[in-house]
C-alpha cells in the first residue's frame, strides 16, 4: 500500500476543480483572494463525518464573517452528496472526488490502520489556504465536534 505525501505547510495548495452537488464546479481558484478551509472526510451520514459537517455549519455564520470559505470533499458521489446536505442543511460545497484526484493530491487518500488492520481510505484532515493560495496550517486529526473553532484558531494565529 502506498501513501502520498500530503502538502507541507508554506507550499502552494495543489489545484484542484470539482462537482459539486448543488450542480456546477468549483476550484481552488475560485477562491483565490479568500481564507479557504479545505477538508477531506470519509463518508457522507456517518456519526464523525455528521458531527463534523453540523459543526461547520451551525458556525457557518461566524466563519464567513471571519473571511473563511469551507469545502469538503469526500469520494462519494453527487446524489449522495445532495442528499447530506439537504438532510442536515449544509450551506457550503462538497466536492464529489470519485476518481480521488483531489484526495491523492492532497495526500488525504491512503493507508490507515484500524484495529490492527491496515487498508486504503479517506484520511480526516483540513487544509487552511490562505488568501494568495498557500497553505497556512494542516490539521491532521480535527475535532469532529469543534472543527469550526480549530480552523478559526489556526486562521488567526
Amino acid at each position: 500500500m502506498t501513501n502520498i505525501s500530503a502538502p507541507q505547510v508554506g507550499s502552494a495548495a495543489p489545484d484542484f476543480k470539482g462537482q459539486v452537488q448543488g450542480g456546477g464546479s468549483v476550484s481552488l481558484q475560485d477562491y483565490m483572494g479568500r481564507k479557504l478551509a479545505l477538508y477531506f472526510y470519509p463518508r457522507d451520514n456517518t456519526p464523525g463525518c455528521t458531527r463534523q459537517a453540523c459543526n461547520l455549519r451551525d458556525n457557518f455564520e461566524l466563519l464567513e464573517m471571519s473571511g473563511i470559505d469551507i469545502i469538503g470533499v469526500s469520494d462519494d458521489p453527487i446524489e449522495k452528496h445532495k442528499k447530506f446536505a439537504a438532510k442536515f442543511d449544509l450551506p457550503f460545497p462538497l466536492i464529489a472526488d470519485t476518481d480521488r484526484s483531489i484526495l491523492s493530491a492532497y495526500g488525504a487518500y491512503g493507508e490507515k490502520k484500524l484495529y490492527g488492520r491496515s487498508f486504503m481510505g479517506i484520511k480526516r484532515m483540513t487544509f487552511l489556504i490562505d488568501e494568495s493560495g498557500f497553505i497556512k496550517h494542516v490539521i491532521k486529526k480535527p475535532k469532529v465536534g469543534e472543527h469550526a473553532e480549530e480552523i478559526l484558531k489556526w486562521f488567526s494565529i
